[in-house]
């Protein structure tokens, strides 16, 4: 069952020597009780992409075209009322940085009693006891001692568990998690995806996973959506992505990972374009070793290629 689909969505951004557009005719879904993760480097539109199934952009960006439906209706005919009533309760977000996703007036009690009040409609103790039981789910010790202290005192990796713990009171479908082991150090990057999991199996949760770290993808998806420069240049299970990857740019992100067993590192010469930076035919033909005359003339054709959907004149 599809819970999510975007289909063809093309998006830019007014700026002030007009408008550029930033995606492409993206369009990946998701299943009940599944992650998808959306690799590729910095500005490949990873977050963008996603953060229009919230309506969570800036004014200057526009939505040309392209639909986004969620348990078959398309949320870009919602209007903001009805777009709260999605967000937090039904969609949540793990946003990029914990450090500044909560607020340092209040205590972690407050915050998580306000999104069940509103999401919810719970007062009183049953508020308090789904708050509770939400941090208690997401493994942080001593929960109702905890439900009286300030951000300031909670580490990294602790407010991150409380950003899930929000999503799980609510009994959000969806998580998008953006990056969500930014700035943790290994060990607790391993407990959050440890957290993520058991929610995912536990309660069906689906999980849209924004990363650019593949080893965290390995352990975690179930398929993969790789994009560069706006696109989708290749989608499809995690083991044909990892076992027999089709795209040049797919190649290259898996040999940049670090082997223990070798003293180099490989890496991808040159970096993605801006959205400024319009190049003709396939966008990563610059730092591709494998461009043909044809590639910096037209771009390819999305192409099924052993169960993976991939745009590339490799395989015309």
């Amino acid at each position: 069952m599809k819970l999510l689909e975007i289909k063809n969505l093309n998006l830019g951004f007014d700026l002030s020597d007009g408008y550029q557009q930033a995606i492409y005719d993206v369009s990946f879904f998701l299943e009940k009780g599944e992650t998808l993760a959306i690799v590729g480097e910095s500005g490949c539109g990873k977050t963008v992409s996603t953060m229009s199934v919230l309506k969570l952009l800036p004014p200057t960006a526009k939505i040309t075209s392209g639909e986004i439906f969620y348990n078959g209706e398309n949320l870009l005919n919602f209007d903001e009322k009805q777009m709260q009533k999605i967000r937090g309760k039904k969609i949540a977000l793990i946003p990029q940085d914990p450090m500044t996703s909560l607020n340092p007036l209040y205590t972690i009690g407050n915050q998580l009693l306000e999104i069940i009040e509103l999401h919810q409609g719970l007062k009183g103790k049953q508020a308090y006891d789904v708050a509770v039981e939400a941090l208690k789910k997401v493994k942080i010790p001593d929960a109702e001692e905890k439900m009286k202290a300030y951000p300031h005192q909670f580490s990294g990796g602790m407010k991150q568990r409380v950003i899930i713990a929000m999503a799980l009171a609510c009994n959000a479908e969806i998580i998008i998690a953006d990056e969500p082991t930014t700035a943790l150090d290994v060990t607790v990057q391993a407990q959050i995806m440890e957290i993520l999991r058991e929610i995912k199996n536990k309660f069906g949760v689906s999980i849209i996973l924004i990363t650019h770290d593949l080893g965290v993808v390995s352990q975690n998806a179930d398929k993969v959506a790789v994009m560069y420069a706006g696109r989708i240049v290749e989608y499809s299970d995690i083991k044909n992505i990892f076992e027999n990857p089709k795209h040049p740019y797919t190649k290259a992100l898996l040999n940049v990972i670090l082997d223990i067993n070798s003293t180099k590192v490989e890496t991808i010469e040159g970096h993605p374009p801006s959205i400024e930076e319009h190049i003709s035919g396939c966008p990563f033909h610059p730092r591709c070793k494998y461009c043909m005359e044809i590639c910096t003339k037209e771009f390819p054709k999305t192409k099924n290629v052993e169960g993976t959907c991939v745009n590339c004149h490799l395989y015309d």
